[in-house]
């Protein structure tokens, strides 16, 4: 997935072959204008990777660590979900309270 994708050699354009064309207009052509007969085989293609393959050992493992950061997730968002009602019902009760002292200032 982070690999970079390199074009095979043989799709690759050649410096020989591309022209260089500036947004003046003057097309420039490439220094060597020989043509070279490449001395060294193209290499072999990467054999094509196969399918990953879970061993039951691996799958118990994959499933129990897959179940803990479940665990550990819906613990953290549980304890901010507290967390937030328990602040919520604080900001509450000081509005009541607030409210009953200035309603009724002579009467304490």
């Amino acid at each position: 997935m982070f690999t970079p994708k390199i074009p095979p050699p043989d799709t690759a354009p050649t410096p020989a072959t591309s022209l260089v064309q500036p947004l003046t207009g003057i097309t420039h052509t490439p220094a060597c204008t020989c043509h070279h007969t490449p001395t060294a085989p193209a290499p072999a293609a990467p054999p094509a990777r196969s399918a990953v393959q879970f061993t039951p050992g691996s799958l118990i493992v994959a499933a129990a660590g897959g179940t803990a950061m479940v665990l550990v997730i819906g613990t953290v968002l549980v304890s901010m979900l507290l967390a937030t009602a328990i602040t919520a019902a604080s900001v509450a009760i000081c509005a009541v309270v607030l409210r009953s002292l200035l309603n009724r200032p002579n009467n304490r």
